[in-house]
């Protein structure tokens, strides 16, 4: 009986959390350890089932508006922001608030309320409904319109300055479309001093697209409402490779593997790095593997929590 070789498996890196994620699972852990349950979360705080459930079990309570969270408790704001309507219902209920907004989303806040005084049209780039473009999109709505094609950027009709932002989990070459066709509709376009697409969306991007080249099949770890997620899936099946999006190994479908030599592997941003392990224990389960790792960036960033949560010393 001839011996089949082992199975490679690329994993890409970086891959799973990113600063931005780390802070926020941590404000929730460290609020938690110091008062005890229930402490109040509007929205995911980060968009993994398995992070949401691992804090619900310690005591987190997550709910979609303020309006479920009693007057006066603790809430937690979810690391995609929110908008200053948010702020001020938190402030009406005398909640005590802890922001997880990560810092780069802030940034794009900032910008949004710079742009607007001096008079810009904002467009922002992103997708309708997601929860950081609904914080964003609350900077300034009477001067913000949301975009998320090169055709919806055709359609546009506006008359004086404009300005434009971007979601910070957009896919980068897609983006770079929109950008050029803002620009090519309005050359006096103004944008960012710096690009709006995080750090790690766009390492995550480069790395899977690099694992993907040399690969028969890719899976990234990731749940369904991850935007960072998606857009990894998204980009290696636009380079020809199958690619899925799984939230754990109980999602592999072995039909997959059929005659696949190599599998480029990677977690989205807010994917919790041991589901990475989990699935390279359930494809040696299938067969032989042998696994090597694509190292593209190395991250070093991390975020200060806020004073609230800070340990002494």
């Amino acid at each position: 009986m001839t011996e089949h070789p082992p199975r490679s498996v690329l994993l890409a890196s970086p891959r799973s959390f990113c600063a931005g994620v780390e802070r926020a699972i941590e404000i929730v852990e460290r609020l938690l350890d110091q008062r005890g349950g229930p402490v109040y979360v509007r929205k995911q705080i980060v968009h993994n089932v398995h992070v949401v459930r691992s804090l619900e079990a310690r005591g987190a309570v997550f709910v979609e508006e303020l309006s479920e969270v009693p007057f006066g408790a603790t809430a937690v704001f979810s690391a995609h922001g929110v908008s200053p309507a948010v702020r001020a219902e938190a402030v009406s209920r005398s909640l005590d608030v802890l922001d997880a907004t990560c810092p780069l989303v802030t940034k794009v806040h900032s910008e949004a309320r710079r742009f607007a005084e001096r008079g810009d049209t904002i467009v922002l780039i992103g997708h309708a409904g997601h929860e950081e473009v609904e914080g964003t999109l609350g900077e300034a709505p009477d001067q913000m319109v949301l975009v998320e094609t090169v055709e919806d950027v055709l359609a546009l009709d506006i008359t004086g300055p404009v300005s434009y932002l971007t979601q910070t989990t957009l896919a980068v070459d897609e983006t770079a479309e929109v950008v050029e066709a803002l620009q090519r509709k309005f050359p006096q376009l103004r944008g960012p001093g710096s690009d709006d697409i995080c750090y790690a969306t766009t390492n995550r991007q480069i790395a899977i697209r690099d694992v993907a080249a040399q690969s028969d099949l890719v899976l990234v770890v990731g749940s369904k409402n991850s935007s960072n997620s998606v857009r990894m899936v998204e980009l290696a099946a636009r380079g020809g490779t199958p690619a899925y999006l799984i939230d754990d190994a109980s999602e592999i479908d072995p039909a997959w593997l059929t005659g696949v030599g190599s599998v480029g592997l990677s977690a989205g941003a807010s994917a919790p790095p041991e589901l990475v392990d989990e699935v390279v224990s359930a494809l040696r389960a299938l067969g032989p593997v042998s696994v090597s790792t694509h190292t593209t960036a190395t991250e070093t960033i991390a975020f200060t929590l806020p004073l609230a949560v800070r340990r002494a010393g």
